[in-house]
């Protein structure tokens, strides 16, 4: 019963990940993976405010967790389309967007747990 929450948790993830992706691709401009760098932020205040509330919520479902960290929120971010788009970047010479998207993916998403973390700890209260 868990494989298969944590597996229809992720086909939602991959969902929504998708519509996200399209959504930016028809409103933002193309020069600059701005869909995957958005998902990616947002699934890491997501995985923030999850982790914290489950960690600190002795009756927080495991299953619950299982299936929103593991399955969707692992289903809706994307490492691989992060170092692919990145590649890309280099490929085409982009050095200075390749860098950036590096340089403020990895801070933004770090500074998004950590937010996602402080008001998991502020429903904790």
């Amino acid at each position: 019963m868990r494989l298969l929450l944590v597996c229809l948790a992720g086909a939602l993830g991959t969902g929504a990940r998708y519509g996200l992706g399209i959504a930016a691709a028809r409103t933002l401009p193309a020069d600059f993976p701005y869909g995957t760098f958005s998902i990616n932020v947002a699934g890491s205040f997501l995985i923030g405010v999850v982790q914290q509330v489950a960690f600190t919520h002795p009756g927080f479902p495991e299953i619950a967790r299982a299936a929103l960290v593991i399955g969707f929120l692992g289903g809706f971010t994307t490492y691989s389309a992060f170092s692919y788009e990145t590649l890309e970047l280099v490929g085409r010479g982009a050095w200075p967007s390749a860098a950036l998207y590096v340089g403020i993916t990895t801070a933004l998403c770090l500074l998004a747990c950590a937010a996602g973390m402080a008001l998991g700890r502020g429903m904790s209260r």
